[in-house]
């Protein structure tokens, strides 16, 4: 895409390629599935509104996911001072498959999210760093750090039993 992306084209255009990738990172990120999608409804709001322009394609989804993930952080928050959402009483109950993401999501916030971008949508350590105003090296650490948390909580529960 060469021409710059503004307004209800910009709209458009992360609706139309981008309307998953938000959702999923607001799921990976947010307390509830009914969290996530209010998160996902408020980005594109978000975006409706900004009336920023944006260089690219890349560009438009490097912002969605970067304030999918401040949002989530919000709602976080907000539930550490005990601004606890209904829904978290109404919650689906959980499918084995689920596990493995349960487990990611269990982890600290930059391990996570260095695991989920780099893993789940496919961006490079570089990349991660720049979305998440860090350095490529720091981002390998989380990666390595992320990954030999996660295998000491998945196969520290096996040897448990």
């Amino acid at each position: 895409m060469a021409a710059k992306l503004k307004g209800d084209a910009s709209f458009s255009y992360a609706y139309e390629h981008y309307l998953d990738t938000v959702y999923r990172v607001a799921v990976h990120n947010a307390p509830t599935p009914g969290d996530a999608e209010d998160v996902t409804q408020e980005v594109f709001e978000a975006l409706l509104r900004s009336g920023k322009a944006f260089g690219d394609g890349e560009h438009l989804k490097a912002w969605l996911i970067r304030v999918t993930i401040n949002r989530c952080k919000n709602l976080h928050r907000a539930r550490r001072r005990n601004e606890v959402a209904l829904s978290d009483a109404l919650e689906a109950p959980q499918r084995p498959e689920d596990s493995v993401l349960e487990e990611v999501r269990a982890l600290p916030a930059q391990y996570r999210n260095a695991i989920y971008l780099h893993y789940y949508e496919g961006y490079t350590a570089a990349e991660i760093g720049a979305l998440l105003g860090t350095g490529r090296s720091t981002v390998l650490t989380w990666l390595a750090r992320g990954r030999k948390a996660l295998k000491q909580r998945m196969i520290g529960g096996f040897e448990d039993g």
